[in-house]
């Protein structure tokens, strides 16, 4: 059988995969916070029909192999984790990262009491009956408690001051992520401060599904910090992180993937006239 048709397989599997790619990044492209991801390829082993040879002792040149290739294959899936723009919301629970894009929120299921926390770029938060900052589908924010607080723990605004003599008014974000609490008596406190991770390789994170990120072998460890250190993003109360999908693009790359695809599909259908002319041979 003529190897161009398994070759044209191969193609056509490859465009498949940059399709579905392509349609969950437009299908995200309103998401808070979701970050695009592209497909690369690369040719597959190549058959060798002929060695390449060097100038031999007669003076004659020397010739180049003769090979010829097998296909391609997707080399990666990249996830490409630039920044998203800041949209302005005017909620005071909404969080934008802003200059640091390898900086994460840390949330967690359990409010830390497993150890194991996820990450996402998603900064729209709630608070529950028991005051606990969450996310929408109940993931804990993780922070430090209290002004000199220095264990991660899940972030909560309670209605009383620490003595317990005053009830909170109103509460405010900075962009050191600082939550600084206004009591009836006229009182300051610092609540608590909002606690990020950064990652030496934030392409190796681990998609989960509902805006998270897990850490993976390739993502490094996770580097624990606050906003507005060094190498740390600042925080955008009121504003929320959009989708940097960029439609443009996707709607370019679609045609380009559907052009690939039918010229794969192409070169199926002439491959296989060319085996009909073979079989008519012996009429």
């Amino acid at each position: 059988m003529l190897n161009s048709l398994y070759s044209g397989i191969t193609g056509m599997k490859g465009q498949q995969t940059k399709m579905d790619v392509i349609a969950n990044n437009i299908a995200n492209v309103n998401t808070t916070g979701f970050k695009s991801q592209r497909v690369r390829f690369q040719d597959m082993i190549s058959q060798t029909n002929a060695n390449a040879q060097g100038p031999n002792a007669a003076n004659r040149g020397g010739i180049n192999a003769k090979q010829v290739g097998l296909g391609s294959q997707v080399a990666s899936t990249d996830l490409m984790m630039q920044g998203g723009s800041l949209q302005f919301t005017g909620r005071a629970l909404d969080f934008g990262i802003q200059n640091g894009d390898n900086s994460f929120f840390v949330v967690s299921e359990d409010g830390g009491a497993s150890g194991m926390n996820q990450y996402t770029r998603d900064g729209g938060f709630y608070t529950d009956t028991d005051g606990n900052l969450t996310t929408s589908n109940g993931f804990k924010l993780m922070g430090y408690i209290g002004e000199n607080g220095t264990n991660l723990d899940a972030l909560s605004i309670p209605p009383l001051n620490q003595a317990g003599t005053a009830a909170l008014e109103n509460y405010n974000i900075d962009n050191t992520g600082t939550i600084l609490g206004t009591y009836s008596d006229g009182s300051t406190e610092v609540i608590g401060r909002v606690a990020m991770a950064n990652f030496t390789n934030p392409d190796g994170l681990q998609k989960l599904g509902e805006n998270l990120y897990s850490a993976s072998a390739n993502s490094g460890i996770p580097q624990m910090g606050e906003p507005a250190q060094d190498g740390f993003g600042l925080i955008r109360s009121g504003f929320t992180e959009m989708s940097n999908v960029d439609l443009a693009t996707e709607f370019t790359e679609m045609i380009v993937t559907n052009r690939a695809y039918q010229a794969n599909t192409r070169s199926i259908t002439t491959s296989d006239e060319m085996l009909q002319e073979l079989i008519n041979l012996k009429r």
